[in-house]
């Protein structure tokens, strides 16, 4: 028997808040997240999407034992930005059984409908600011702030009804791709011509004014996506909280703005793939953090385990794209790379439907990981 409930006390909470440690404690290309990092997540008093968002955590126990989780919520924000009236599921775990997966997800659904919603999305973690979609392919270990799945997530999800409704890429691009091909020289050449019409030019990010270059950030950010699939705009509180989970992962040398007469119209803003150090170092429930950060800074800065970066953030204005600013960035970022201890570049995620994609792959890279998300009518 699968008894599937709404998260009753603290002790429900806590299996919940473990589950993943339990869950993927054999798979080693699960990434654990730091412990101070999931618990904020799960705060709705701290989260700052919990503001705007109403929700609740579901959990599946058979025998005693917790089996699978799931959130269900409705984020009114991106109801009202979106003009949609949908819900959505997160935090989507379970084991490789349809029954635990399909009544967690219906758990989820019957929560959404009973909130008037006419169709639930996910998964989601809770914007797409943030870890989103289903892993569909390559297995392999996540870069940093990219969720991860069992290969047998798609079956189940799909099984349980879901559609989907739009995938997400993530483009790859190493350093022996870069160094080989004549990509860089075609940029350098297609990226002069456009500086020469339009005088982009492009700036390291300030490390003195780390502050100020976010709020900029932030300004590009909301004004250069307001536009895409699934965005709301990322308010003060959000930004505060991707400072502070970002600040320390930024090399000023990897971030980059585009300028135009003195305006900043763009940005990218690479960071080193902290996964690599956070696999080595294994935080968990019941090590002291200080511990696993002094285990992370050993791989990270002193033996430099870490050997990618990924761009999660990139953006420009609306009003000056097709200019070559989106050019001049990628080849900032890419000329960066080559002379760093870093070996190759996660650019992601992507929506299918940019046209970002195919200059990407023009200049050498290759799609090599898929997020899907999925919709499941609620109005019948």
């Amino acid at each position: 028997m699968i008894d599937i409930r709404p998260l009753a006390d603290r002790s429900d909470f806590s299996a919940f808040f473990e589950f993943p440690w339990r869950h993927y404690a054999d798979d080693p290309n699960w990434a654990p997240p730091l412990v101070s990092m999931r618990r904020e997540l799960l705060d709705k008093a701290k989260h700052p999407a919990w503001k705007y968002m109403d929700g609740e955590y579901f959990a599946a126990w058979r025998d005693g034992q917790m089996v699978g989780t799931v959130a269900a919520f409705v984020n009114h924000a991106h109801n009202r930005y979106q003009d949609e009236n949908i819900g959505f599921f997160g935090l989507f775990e379970a084991i490789d059984e349809q029954e635990v997966a399909s009544g967690l997800l219906e758990a989820a659904a019957d929560w959404a409908r009973g909130r008037g919603v006419e169709a639930i999305r996910g998964p989601a973690n809770f914007t797409t600011n943030e870890e989103c979609g289903l892993l569909v392919d390559n297995f392999s270990q996540p870069v940093i702030m990219m969720p991860y799945n069992p290969p047998w997530y798609q079956a189940l999800v799909e099984g349980a009804g879901f559609e989907k409704v739009m995938d997400v890429h993530c483009i790859y691009q190493d350093r022996g791709t870069i160094e080989e091909s004549n990509s860089l020289v075609r940029l350098e050449r297609l990226v002069g011509r456009a500086a020469q019409r339009s005088g982009i030019s492009v700036r390291k990010m300030k490390a003195r004014d780390k502050k100020a270059e976010f709020e900029r950030f932030q300004e590009i950010y909301n004004a250069a996506w307001e536009k895409n699939w699934g965005f709301i705009p990322m308010n003060d509180e959000e930004l505060g909280a991707l400072v502070d989970d970002l600040g320390m992962l930024v090399e000023p040398d990897l971030a980059f703005f585009a300028e135009i007469a003195d305006d900043p119209v763009g940005f990218a803003l690479t960071i080193p793939n902290f996964n690599e150090a956070l696999c080595r170092a294994y935080p968990r429930p019941g090590v002291p953090e200080i511990v696993t950060m002094a285990q992370v800074a050993w791989h990270w800065k002193v033996r430099k385990t870490i050997r990618g970066v990924r761009m999660p953030l990139m953006g420009v204005k609306q009003e000056h794209r097709n200019k070559g600013v989106e050019l001049a960035m990628l080849l900032a970022v890419m000329k960066a790379l080559l002379p760093s201890q870093y070996d190759y570049l996660d650019s992601g995620w992507i929506l299918e439907t940019n046209p970002l994609i195919k200059i990407s792959l023009s200049l050498g890279g290759k799609i090599y990981k898929t997020h899907r998300f999925y919709e499941k009518s609620l109005s019948v």
